[in-house]
């Protein structure tokens, strides 16, 4: 059944109010919406007999911490359960000035530097999501933020798990952090994973 402009933009309303909750069950996901979503969820059930939306593509922005890790934690059985494909992102963190001012060869350091990421992204792969489910390495040189938002762009993504060491409440977690620009400018929802959150695999 062909998807109107109306059920699209339904669609994407209802994905970016969704809230991802754990649960006792390894790997299970709970999807939470408010109640005053339920004529959302009455428009995009009249406009497809499909599930009100599905994950094809999720981006998970690597920095190779304990945080980071926790947010690829929460994204493999989201990607598990809806077929989705995960892209696991390292950015190289661009810094012209030491190459002019340090005596330092940034050139080579940079490759240096992505071909350790690469590394290291094939490593968490095998380690962290094996065989689950499809898993791509992607190693960018630039601005983390800017750049998560651009790959998230070109894939284009339907989801982003993005780790914060933040400590108490979203917006403290937010403020000053890559995770506030890719929130606020991601071309999809985005699903921020604190540090101190509980975990999400509950025994």
């Amino acid at each position: 059944m062909a998807l109107t402009r109306q059920t699209f933009r339904v669609r994407n309303e209802l994905k970016r109010a969704m809230k991802a909750k754990p649960t006792k069950r390894r790997g299970d996901v709970v999807l939470e919406f408010d109640p005053g979503d339920e004529p959302l969820l009455a428009a995009a059930g009249r406009g497809s007999a499909d599930f009100l939306f599905r994950l094809n593509k999720i981006l998970v922005p690597i920095d190779f911490s304990e945080c980071a890790k926790k947010a690829l934690r929460y994204a493999l059985p989201l990607a598990s359960q809806h077929g989705a494909a995960l892209t696991l992102l390292y950015v190289v963190p661009a810094n012209y000035a030491v190459g002019e001012y340090g005596g330092i060869d940034y050139a080579s350091l940079e490759a240096e530097m992505r071909a350790s990421g690469e590394r290291q992204l094939a490593s968490l792969i095998v380690d962290e999501i094996g065989e689950r489910v499809p898993a791509d390495p992607l190693v960018q040189c630039g601005s983390p933020a800017a750049e998560i938002v651009a790959v998230a762009r070109r894939m284009p993504a339907d989801l982003i798990v993005i780790s914060t060491h933040g400590h108490t409440g979203l917006k403290h977690a937010l403020l000053g952090s890559s995770a506030e620009y890719v929130v606020r400018h991601a071309p999809c929802p985005v699903l921020v994973v604190r540090e101190h959150e509980r975990e999400f695999l509950v025994e």
